[in-house]
């Protein structure tokens, strides 16, 4: 289906930002970006989604696979009560009895909280067959090869769901720029701009858009 998507502020990374912007996208694939009016008016059978803020390229988090295969995320409710709702690493991780089922349980909670921060891909290599077949199911990209993970922690310390934090600026962690014939990866914050982004993080993130299919919508 032919989808419009239109925000207060469309930042490419390929171009110059623009103000009341739209990208329509046809499947997977981006077929056109500029001022909504145009898009718009050059399809007016399209489905329009309006957000609020600023939508960007999908990102991608340099500490996705230390996430993945060095912390374990416990489920709601279920497990809160015993090992509290924060992941677990390190000692507290060591701890516990990790099977191929608990780290693809696991490995699916983290990709939902990653879809919710605007991140469509992920630094690996994941190693656990577990691990990868949940991060394959939500339809993440892994790249990076041997030893990604530890270059990753080096330049931005720490593992956080948020891409931006330890200071990476937001034109550093996008999957890839947006333009027409790109797939359809957009991530869509409520800042009003790239400073605010970068001030409040991608907690801010409304919206995820994955290969063309809306992943995730803050209610």
């Amino acid at each position: 289906m032919l989808t419009i998507h239109a925000a207060d502020l469309v930042v490419p990374v390929a171009g110059e930002p623009v103000v009341r912007g739209a990208v329509a996208v046809d499947g997977a694939t981006v077929v056109a970006l500029g001022p909504y009016d145009d898009v718009a008016a050059a399809r007016p059978a399209a489905r329009v989604r309006r957000w609020p803020g600023v939508l960007t390229p999908g990102l991608r988090n340099d500490r996705g696979g230390f996430l993945l295969e060095h912390t374990y995320f416990p489920e709601d409710p279920g497990e809160f009560d015993v090992l509290g709702p924060d992941p677990l690493t390190g000692d507290a991780l060591a701890a516990l009895r990790m099977t191929e089922a608990r780290w693809g349980n696991s490995a699916r909670r983290c990709t939902q909280k990653l879809l919710a921060h605007g991140v469509v891909a992920v630094t690996g290599p994941l190693r656990i067959p577990a691990v990868r077949q949940a991060v394959r199911r939500a339809g993440l990209t892994v790249e990076g090869g041997a030893g990604a993970v530890e270059e990753a922690l080096t330049a931005y310390p720490g593992a956080g769901l948020d891409p931006l934090a330890g200071g990476a600026p937001p034109a550093s962690v996008v999957a890839h720029p947006l333009t027409v014939g790109s797939r359809a990866d957009l991530a869509v914050f409520d800042v009003p701009d790239e400073a605010a982004l970068r001030a409040r993080g991608t907690g801010t993130c409304v919206a995820t858009v994955l290969g063309g299919r809306l992943v995730h919508r803050r209610r």
